[in-house]
């Protein structure tokens, strides 16, 4: 997993309209990026509800928020419109983003063992630099936990 001091790797995914997007477009702006499982999913919505509701607070502070996860442009079309988020979304189908910061891990549920996003928050700088990295994400205050990490 990328660590504070890494430099943001460059991948194209697609945006939640399908349009392409390179992680080098970040670099001049301050970042909130975040990594989740799936749209739509309890502890998925929440924080993407804890992240929205603190958006007026992160623009004041100059950071934007991208969200990522593997599911489809569509999925995140209506993931948005359910929940009326106002940040991008990107669709990482082939989980080429989400391995090159190092979250796309084998996870254990149940004794079960498979390949899955390990939920994750990177902030990165305007020089494309990671600055903070967040592992214990608390979906339903996620918003709360960015500011004390940010204080």
């Amino acid at each position: 997993m990328l660590q504070k001091g890494d430099k943001l790797p460059v991948v194209t995914v697609q945006d939640q309209n399908g349009n392409p997007f390179s992680t080098s477009s970040l670099i001049g702006k301050k970042t909130i990026l975040y990594f989740y499982p799936k749209d739509n999913t309890s502890g998925c919505t929440a924080e993407a509800c804890s992240l929205n509701n603190g958006l007026d607070e992160w623009a004041k502070q100059g950071y934007q928020i991208v969200g990522v996860s593997p599911d489809s442009p569509s999925s995140h079309q209506k993931f948005i419109a359910k929940y009326s988020l106002n940040f991008t979304l990107l669709a990482d189908t082939e989980k080429e983003l989400a391995s090159a910061f190092g979250v796309w891990a084998e996870k254990s549920m149940y004794g079960r063992k498979y390949m899955g996003i390990v939920r994750t928050t990177f902030v990165i700088n305007e020089q494309g630099i990671i600055s903070h990295v967040i592992e214990k994400v608390n979906t339903k205050e996620h918003s709360e936990q960015l500011k004390t990490v940010l204080s």
